[in-house]
């Protein structure tokens, strides 16, 4: 078992100098070669996809929204938690975020731009995606802005920026850092850019830690916003299943729930490949755990409380379609999400298990997976039996859907695995901070 101790001035500068002295060169490769494999699958889908056009999906009437959407939602609920346990934990001051908010919010930002590819690839005519943005133009024509199209082009858009801000102010000390301690030129050049002219006078620490909280500010607001946001524009429809006002706190539970699990898988792999037992510590995984269970537990009252709207709406429809989720056609995905979200989360009442890294990765890979059961539960549950018997109908995923989900993971990973090899997984200046203020408290 690791705590939480001061380290030395010679760990700090070899944990933040990963970059320059890469300790597993090996390991990366064989996982940079499967996150490319990935990549290929990704590439293969999108030209037949824009070959053949959307009719390769799996989407049909009745169910028109199938793959695309499950995966958007579930890719845009993982990029939720990284930016909100990193702003959260700056704003309320807890010390642990050092060694976790870097990874999180990068976590984030890949996360959602897998989720801004589905819109996009989606339209049918996919080069055409900027219509969507309102810009002036010889015809004057204004996109549509009832559609959940615009919704997407702001809401990703800005979500995106928010994010990517916060993680660059964010990283900039550690720009110059690396910058400094480059011997090549071109690392000199390139670190120093990023750097934009830090010196680490009083004045630009004071305008550093300004600007970093109002980003944490401005993220933590938008991800509440754009939650609340998709959730009712599927709460406000007429679809059974789906109009139900619990749906906002329900989608952002399980958003940041399945974005903590991402967050204990990805602690655990890199705690083990690069042993940083002594960054990420027990009392992290702990930390992580604790959350983790909470917002699960949560999750789990909301699927409580929809359960009971249904039960006492009365409504023939939303009782048709709780009897379906239960033992209909698609029950598997219900009880998958039950049972792989919550089953193994209840380990977590157990402290040795919170601080075991692997188990709780285990526990993250079942939740991961669970939510995305959930997410297609919700979807396609809602769609495939309708108010009215004529417009009934099944859906099952193409290959196609397969390969590009598939393919999008590796979107995921390819430019995450370039992180972990380039830029510093931690964040090294609060790192240094932080075992000071350790170091002076004993």
């Amino acid at each position: 078992m690791t705590e939480a101790r001061p380290l030395s001035a010679e760990r700090i500068d070899v944990v933040t100098d990963l970059p320059l002295g890469f300790p597993a060169p090996r390991t990366w490769a064989l996982c940079f070669a499967f996150a490319l494999l990935l990549l290929l699958c990704f590439a293969v889908a999108v030209t037949v996809l824009f070959w053949r056009g959307v009719g390769v999906f799996g989407n049909n009437i009745p169910v028109a929204w199938g793959f695309p959407i499950v995966n958007y939602i579930w890719f845009l609920g993982i990029g939720h938690a990284g930016t909100l346990i990193s702003a959260l934990l700056l704003l309320t001051g807890v010390g642990k975020r050092n060694a976790l908010n870097r990874f999180a919010e990068t976590m984030t930002l890949f996360a959602v731009i897998c989720a801004g590819l589905y819109p996009i690839l989606h339209l049918g005519r996919p080069w055409l995606f900027y219509w969507t943005a309102p810009y002036p133009n010889t015809m004057s024509i204004w996109p549509q802005f009832k559609s959940p199209l615009a919704w997407d082009f702001f809401a990703v858009l800005t979500y995106l920026v928010a994010s990517a801000a916060f993680w660059y102010v964010g990283a900039i000390p550690d720009f110059a850092r690396l910058r400094d301690r480059a011997k090549g030129r071109l690392g000199q050049v390139c670190y120093g850019l990023a750097a934009l002219g830090w010196r680490g006078s009083m004045r630009h620490w004071r305008r550093w830690e300004q600007a970093y909280r109002l980003c944490a500010g401005l993220a933590v607001t938008m991800v509440f916003i754009i939650t609340a946001a998709y959730s009712l524009l599927l709460g406000g429809g007429p679809i059974p299943g789906w109009n139900s006002s619990i749906f906002p706190p329900y989608f952002l539970c399980g958003a940041v729930f399945s974005g903590f699990a991402v967050v204990a898988v990805i602690m655990a792999v890199l705690r083990r490949a690069f042993r940083l037992d002594d960054i990420l510590t027990d009392a992290h995984s702990d930390l992580i755990g604790k959350l983790l269970l909470a917002v699960g537990l949560m999750t789990a009252y909301g699927y409580l409380a929809d359960i009971f709207n249904a039960l006492y709406s009365g409504e023939q429809s939303e009782l048709e379609t709780l009897h379906d989720r239960i033992s209909g056609a698609y029950a598997w995905s219900f009880w998958g999400a039950v049972i792989c979200n919550f089953v193994p989360l209840q380990l977590l009442w157990l402290r040795r298990v919170r601080r075991n890294s692997l188990l709780l990765a285990a526990i993250g890979v079942s939740v991961a997976a669970g939510m995305w059961m959930e997410r297609y539960m919700l979807i396609v549950t809602g769609l495939y039996r309708d108010h009215l018997v004529s417009s009934w109908g099944m859906f099952q995923a193409s290959l196609w859907d397969w390969a590009l989900f598939a393919g999008m993971i590796g979107v995921f990973l390819a430019p995450f695995l370039l992180f972990v090899r380039l830029l510093p997984i931690v964040s090294g200046f609060e790192l240094k901070k932080a075992s000071e203020e350790a170091r002076h408290a004993r």
